[in-house]
């Protein structure tokens, strides 16, 4: 993984990537802004990805940003980590058994 590439996290639901492009550019060209967004909602899940050319840039956006005040939250930034793998998930509920909607399950 990138050295020019960080994980930027606490940020307020209502940040856009517009927002972070121009607040992280202090620090130098930004290549790209990924927000996080939530598949089931549309909205923001709170973190982002930003993206430097050089691993210099990247690093002084950490110095200059990082348990920082934007937006009204103290926002985490750190060089990003590889995705740690998970186990497959067999459905939406963590454990346990799988009943359909409307299934009543038997009393003994």
């Amino acid at each position: 993984m990138s050295q020019a590439r960080l994980f930027v996290g606490n940020l307020s639901f209502q940040t856009a990537e517009n927002d972070l492009q121009d607040y992280f550019a202090q620090a130098g060209a930004v290549l790209s802004v990924n927000l996080m967004m939530d598949k089931m909602t549309g909205r923001s899940r709170g973190f982002a990805f930003v993206e430097y050319g050089t691993s210099e840039e990247a690093q002084k956006a950490i110095e200059l940003f990082h348990d920082k005040d934007f937006q009204g939250r103290k926002i985490t930034v750190n060089v990003a980590r590889p995705r740690e793998e998970r186990p497959p998930r067999n459905d939406r509920f963590s454990g346990g058994e799988r009943r359909d909607r409307g299934e009543r399950r038997e009393r003994y």
